[in-house]
């Protein structure tokens, strides 16, 4: 078995599209970065890479690299898992935490998690999604970015 974890943090910025492991969150801020900023995804992607030893996000997929301007980080979710898979790697689960002051969450839990499911090509119960607050804490719980942990088992096939 293989554990990998990935974090990934953003600056909220005025105007742009919030988009959380695919889900367009109707709100007037949004990470702001190179691609979709889709933070939640990005720690995924990190803990995917970490468990079978292959860099990070930063080195797979630069910002120095126009090729990656407004990437919809699903599509390199995909990317990145059809690699692993290849690798001979079996999905086991992935737990996923957000960590964003407002707005609040639990309506948009379910799609995010079916799309990140749907990405992996594994079954919804495989994979959880979850949001926290900091109580007002740090550049999060002031409302100036939001940050994102990911944990992900996978096994080697045999």
């Amino acid at each position: 078995m293989r554990i990998g974890y990935g974090y990934d943090a953003h600056r909220l910025k005025a105007g742009r599209q919030c988009v959380l492991c695919g889900v367009r969150i109707p709100y007037g801020y949004g990470p702001d970065g190179h691609s979709d900023a889709d933070v939640p995804v990005h720690a995924l992607i990190d803990a995917i890479l970490g468990a079978v030893a292959r860099g990070d996000i930063g080195t797979r997929f630069p910002d120095s690299d126009e090729a990656w301007a407004g990437a919809d980080s699903m599509g390199l979710l995909r990317m990145v898992w059809g690699e692993a898979a290849s690798m001979g790697f079996v999905f086991g689960n992935a737990d996923i935490t957000i960590i964003m002051q407002k707005p609040k969450l639990i309506a948009y839990i379910g799609q995010m998690r079916a799309n990140i499911s749907d990405a992996l090509g594994v079954p919804p119960e495989r994979v959880n999604v979850k949001a926290t607050t900091e109580e007002g804490l740090g550049f999060t719980g002031e409302g100036l970015g939001v940050a994102s942990s990911a944990v992900v088992l996978l096994e080697e096939a045999r």
